[in-house]
């Protein structure tokens, strides 16, 4: 389903544009339509500077994730919405976010929003003119993941035990994008990465593939595996090699590795993944730094990448999503991805 050798893609989350992130913070004061058409604009500015980039899969750039009642917690059943956070103050950094607390059984009978958020990009993308042949990506946390800011208690004992309730709720959520049309689905999994050198990365992998099960034939299924970027700040050791051989397993067409910020440290990582007959998305934009890659920047990367897999089974974006970098950062960085793609694709001769 990939179509074009060194494609090139985002992860997901894309920057607020000021006006967003300050009505974000007041909500309370913006009506149902009001909220549906801050939405709607931020969407429709997320795909124009997507496209204007030029590449070649776009996503929504998560814009109505907003706040706890437009996220997925606020799609859960069985919570008691934000626990304090045990630091408030002093440099930013993971530790500021606040918890759930499990009250009752984890349920989520309205789905957790991708649908919506889905049918909006499709709809927005017919009408703003998108290219032929953009594909459309929508993005959902994997279990895991999705179980970091709950906090655990009563009859889910453990990080495990909730991650094994929230399976089948997000395995639901794939079924129904694809019923929705979507053909192209990033399950993403950083929380994985960043415990892999402490946990069974075999459970991992068979709770990532029980969780595409229903899927994994009748789409594109991409994974992303980074050591974290709240506040452009990573947590854990940032290594891939325990996840190794193991994660060759996962039932995924496509697995992301962070590697510009890492100065393409483990680069035979990316020569396993396509040796076992999958694409690699290469990270050669660092989504932590404000320096700005010029395109050359990019193609010096591209080639590095190349030269651990063949163009056809290679993928190129961000280290991370750009949810953490100013706009006027990340509409240079992705402009300048695109035009570094285009340098090695003249190269090769590849239209």
């Amino acid at each position: 389903m990939k179509e074009r050798p060194l494609r090139t893609s985002v992860i997901g989350s894309l920057p607020f544009p000021g006006w967003l992130e300050h009505a974000s913070a007041h909500l309370a004061e913006f009506g149902t339509a009001d909220r549906e058409e801050l939405v709607e604009d931020a969407v429709r500015v997320a795909i124009r500077d997507q496209v204007e980039a030029g590449l070649d899969a776009i996503t929504d750039g998560e814009q109505t994730r907003l706040d706890f009642n437009l996220s997925f917690y606020g799609y859960l059943e069985g919570l008691e919405l934000e626990a304090a956070a045990p630091r408030r103050f002093g440099p930013p950094a993971h530790d500021q976010r606040g918890r759930h607390a499990i009250k009752g059984k984890l349920a989520a009978p309205r789905g957790l929003g991708a649908v919506d958020e889905f049918a909006r990009l499709k709809r927005l993308a017919a009408a703003g003119g998108v290219p032929a042949g953009v594909a459309l990506k929508a993005s959902v946390p994997g279990p895991y993941t999705l179980a970091w800011r709950l906090i655990p208690g009563g009859r889910y004992k453990d990080r495990w035990a909730i991650a094994a309730a929230l399976m089948p709720i997000v395995s639901a959520e794939l079924a129904a994008l694809v019923q929705a049309g979507c053909r192209e689905i990033a399950v993403d999994e950083p929380s994985m990465s960043v415990y892999a050198h402490r946990e069974n990365t075999k459970k991992f992998v068979a709770l990532f593939n029980e969780t595409v099960e229903a899927v994994d034939t009748v789409a594109r299924i991409c994974t992303h595996l980074c050591f974290g970027n709240y506040k452009g700040r990573a947590v854990g050791p940032r290594r891939y090699a325990p996840m190794f051989p193991a994660f060759l397993s996962v039932h995924a067409d496509e697995i992301h590795v962070e590697m510009a910020s890492r100065e393409f440290a483990e680069p035979e990582v990316i020569q396993a993944i396509a040796a076992s007959g999958k694409d690699t998305a290469v990270g050669v934009i660092d989504v932590k730094n404000y320096y700005i890659e010029s395109p050359e920047d990019v193609a010096v990367r591209v080639r590095l990448a190349n030269k651990y897999a063949p163009a056809d089974r290679l993928v190129l974006a961000p280290d991370c999503g750009l949810s953490q970098t100013a706009r006027w950062a990340a509409r240079k960085k992705l402009a300048n991805l695109v035009a570094g793609v285009a340098i090695v694709r003249k190269e090769k001769g590849i239209r």
